[in-house]
């Protein structure tokens, strides 16, 4: 993908003039046509040329989402369409010393064969549209993805629409000047032209049975295990029968059995889990992957995931999370967005003693009050840069790091409790002819890894976390509450923000659920966060 950009961009010097290509062309030249960056460059295709065709052998259906299938298509068409670029320069130059120059490539392209030309610029578009989807498969679960990919997308585009416009204008310019490689000898153009006659068919052609070769191979194997079938037998009565080596959850999509794989089948969740009635003495063991989950959720021993049990012989499965039917297609058609691990920050927010507030008011008395309440929390959550997850009751949660940084996250989350302290003041001088005591919150925060994705059902599904992270923001809220405290934040979190909290107590508190106890910092009720430059990290967010 390097040499490609850098070729593509050099292309687009075009533009400007062919002087001005070639002035940058040495440069490119040294960087790829030395040994070790040929070696490097020749290396890598020939090593990514061979685990596709191995992705290949290995897969067990050819289905595929279609953005995959088309980076295969566009994978398996770069050879063909390459091959006589590829030969008719570097191969050229090589054999025969020609000076494969701009003018020399785009009068043989623009001008001798303009066919040729016209399939080299449909290569443009394959190779590079071939590896911006390989750079999205592999980055799109990176943290910062999200932020770059307005501009990722921004040269994605660019790119090779510079570049295609940079040989159009190129090849317009060498026509008008009625350029003649008149340089080079007519002879070295005849022994090319042989050369390429005969290397040209040899290079596809051994790419095609290559290819060949590797889809044979796949119906080899698969009538092999047709003679060696193993019979997954459900609880429902269904009963599939698939060559070894398939999962178990494979076998119940071949079989149209509805299956849970939230992960999508790599073991990193329990949705997929089974239990097995016969057959487990002879299964294999389980991998580490597959026993490191099953401990996290205290599974009995006759329960396995079924992405990754591959069955050796017959056995009796119950799917332990079993899909309404009814409901299949309705959950496949929701805009949900798998969920991932983030780091991310927590915040929740309670009114203390609200039980005692609502006491003899009328029920439209105490909406108009949450109403306030609400948009306050809300307003100072969005401003500070985070998301309003969910409201219970008198509370509220809010994540912040779902977009950026656990760094930013930590600060944006301090920033909001900031601002939720003084607002609250003002809201209390609002109210105070409404209500007997002034309000007063409870703030707990904490930061670490969740698992944040779209949850629920039909309208009602939004973006939220799960996971300890949240429980322990939940536990700090509560320890606020009863350490009659405005806020309690974690020393993680702290840490991770780089804000300067040390006027505030630092204590050890217990925590349900874990073993070790955790340090956090206690605001006390009446007092506020001074944060450095708080209103511009509110409205920079």
């Amino acid at each position: 993908m390097a040499f490609v950009t850098m070729h593509l961009l050099n292309h687009a010097l075009l533009l400007v003039s062919i002087p001005a290509a070639e002035a940058v062309r040495p440069w490119f030249l040294l960087i790829w046509r030395n040994p070790l960056g040929s070696v490097v460059l020749y290396g890598a295709v020939v090593v990514h040329l061979l685990l596709v065709l191995l992705a290949l052998y290995r897969r067990r259906s050819l289905v595929m989402p279609a953005r995959e299938a088309l980076q295969v298509f566009f994978g398996l068409a770069i050879p063909l369409l390459l091959a006589e670029h590829v030969i008719g320069t570097r191969v050229m130059h090589t054999l025969t010393g020609v000076e494969d120059d701009y003018k020399y490539v785009l009068r043989a392209l623009w001008i001798d064969n303009p066919v040729v030309g016209f399939w080299q610029a449909v290569a443009v578009v394959v190779v590079w549209g071939h590896g911006c989807l390989g750079l999205y498969f592999w980055l799109r679960y990176r943290p910062w993805y999200p932020r770059a990919a307005p501009w990722l997308l921004v040269a994605a585009v660019l790119v090779p629409v510079l570049a295609l416009l940079g040989f159009a204008d190129g090849g317009r310019a060498v026509a008008e000047t009625d350029y003649v490689a008149s340089a080079v000898d007519p002879a070295i153009i005849e022994q090319g032209v042989r050369v390429k006659g005969w290397l040209l068919p040899a290079v596809r052609g051994s790419f095609a049975a290559m290819l060949a070769a590797v889809f044979a191979l796949r119906a080899l194997r698969m009538r092999r295990e047709r003679r060696n079938l193993v019979e997954i037998r459900y609880s429902d009565g269904h009963v599939v029968r698939v060559a070894k080596g398939h999962s178990v959850l494979e076998a119940s999509r071949m079989g149209g059995i509805p299956h849970y794989a939230v992960c999508g089948g790599k073991g990193r969740c329990s949705t997929c889990r089974i239990k097995i009635s016969e057959g487990l003495d002879d299964m294999p063991p389980a991998g580490p992957i597959e026993r490191a989950t099953l401990a996290r959720i205290g599974a009995d021993p006759d329960v396995r995931l079924a992405c990754q049990l591959h069955p050796t012989s017959d056995l009796s499965v119950t799917p332990l999370l079993i899909p309404d039917r009814r409901r299949a297609l309705t959950l496949a058609t929701q805009p949900a967005t798998p969920g991932r691990e983030r780091e991310i920050a927590i915040l929740f927010c309670d009114i203390r003693s609200f039980t005692e507030l609502s006491d003899h008011r009328l029920p439209f008395d105490i909406v108009f009050l949450l109403n306030r309440y609400f948009a306050m929390v809300g307003k100072a959550v969005e401003q500070a840069g985070g998301r309003m997850d969910k409201f219970i009751g008198d509370g509220a949660m809010a994540l912040f790091g779902v977009d950026t940084t656990n760094v930013e996250a930590c600060r944006q989350a301090l920033v909001a409790a900031a601002v939720i302290l003084d607002d609250l003041q003002r809201l209390n001088d609002e109210l105070a002819g409404e209500i007997n005591a002034p309000l007063r919150v409870a703030i707990g925060i904490h930061a670490g890894p969740a698992i944040v994705g779209a949850m629920g059902y039909r309208e009602v599904m939004h973006v939220t976390a799960i996971g300890d992270t949240v429980n322990v923001a939940s536990r700090l809220e509560l320890v606020a509450k009863e350490l009659d405290a405005s806020v309690v934040v974690s020393e993680q979190a702290v840490r991770l923000s780089g804000l300067d909290l040390s006027a505030f107590d630092i204590r050890e508190v217990d925590i349900r659920g874990r073993a070790q106890p955790l340090q956090v910092r206690v605001v006390p009720q009446g007092s506020t966060i001074a944060i450095a430059g708080q209103s511009q990290l509110v409205s920079a967010a």
